[in-house]
């Protein structure tokens, strides 16, 4: 997930917009399933961005907190739509923080130079060199995205890689970091494969909760190449299990404030409206354009029950960091699905502790 500054005294929220489901790739782990169905119109567009700048605001007025408002803007892949300069210019000028998410491939100089005045920052998917990231991409496709991040960065935009961790790519952390330190870009992050969609096919290649440790150990701890004083690469992750590795600090409580943002901090937006705790959390909760946010971030049983301790099964529930980690929901559903019965609450698999 992009990164961003905000004031202590903000509060980070996030709209994670999948305007398209069409992708120029095939990747073998991509969550995504099915053919990719309707899009909105520039009317539905308008109406959705509205409503999401309309939400905020009322939060603010009523609970009197101020919010650092931003949408992660993606797909598919966001540069197929011939409209997307819009929908970006749109989002910025309703004071949202804008994050493009794209695998890179149709980046060219004057789409960059475009980019440059509407983009907070941009994350582009690689998953070590040629002959790991090619085999989970398609052929060629790492030589166009690192292209597409070289361009953004001498256009002056932030620019994030981000790695998919499993045992395709376990081995390929540092040079990861060195490409990305040659293409200019200025953060790499980490996230971990998820079995649901095409990804199903690819569970045998999970981490274990053991490589997993050890993976964010080094990488946050300043074991990968990162760490060299004069590379100013920083490492990150959303994942809510690596702040585990700060060791036991006594039972957090019951009230969620960190961790999975899943009911906490964030919503997707499907491309026809319908809106989702994650995008890897296929459990529809509501439409946009049919209905209101607000309510259903406030009604909806399914995120009360992500945000209700009580709900958790087995080590997750019974677990002194719940508040600040749950694990992932998307890994915990999708993998309690491939054994059985999907649940929501079910422990994530690869927690190490």
């Amino acid at each position: 997930m992009p990164v961003r500054q905000q004031s202590s005294q903000e509060k980070d929220f996030f709209f994670q917009w999948h305007l398209t489901g069409r992708c120029n790739l095939a990747c073998s782990h991509c969550y995504q399933e099915g053919a990719p169905g309707r899009e909105a119109d520039a009317a539905a567009i308008a109406k959705i961005a509205d409503a999401a700048a309309d939400t905020v605001a009322a939060w603010g007025q009523s609970y009197g907190i101020a919010f650092s408002p931003a949408f992660n803007v993606t797909g598919g892949e966001p540069l197929i739509l011939p409209g997307i300069m819009d929908v970006l210019t749109l989002l910025k000028g309703k004071g949202f923080g804008v994050s493009l998410l794209t695998n890179g491939t149709l980046v060219d100089r004057e789409k960059a130079r475009r980019l440059a005045d509407l983009l907070d920052d941009v994350q582009i998917s690689v998953e070590g060199p040629e002959r790991v990231h090619d085999a989970i991409r398609g052929q060629g496709s790492l030589a166009g995205a690192m292209r597409g991040a070289e361009l953004l960065a001498a256009a002056g935009i932030p620019v994030n890689l981000n790695v998919t961790l499993s045992r395709l790519n376990i081995d390929c952390i540092d040079d990861v970091i060195a490409m990305a330190r040659d293409a200019g870009a200025q953060r790499v992050g980490f996230s971990r494969l998820v079995p649901s969609g095409r990804g199903r096919d690819l569970a045998r290649e999970m981490l274990s909760p053991d490589e997993v440790r050890d993976a964010y150990a080094r990488l946050l701890g300043g074991g990968a190449a990162a760490a060299e004083p004069a590379v100013p690469i920083r490492i990150s992750t959303g994942d809510p299990i690596a702040s585990a590795l700060e060791g036991a600090q006594g039972d957090c409580g019951a009230f969620p404030y960190a961790g999975c943002a899943a009911g906490v901090s964030g919503l997707t937006i499907l491309p026809d409206g319908t809106l989702l705790p994650c995008r890897r959390l296929p459990v529809p909760i509501g439409n946009a354009l049919t209905g209101s946010i607000r309510r259903v971030w406030a009604e909806s049983p399914v995120l009360e029950t992500l945000r209700d301790r009580k709900s958790y099964k087995g080590r997750c529930g019974a677990c002194e960091r719940w508040a600040k980690c749950r694990g992932c929901r998307a890994i915990a559903y999708a993998s309690s699905g491939l054994s059985g019965r999907a649940d929501l609450c079910a422990d994530d698999p690869q927690c190490f502790l």
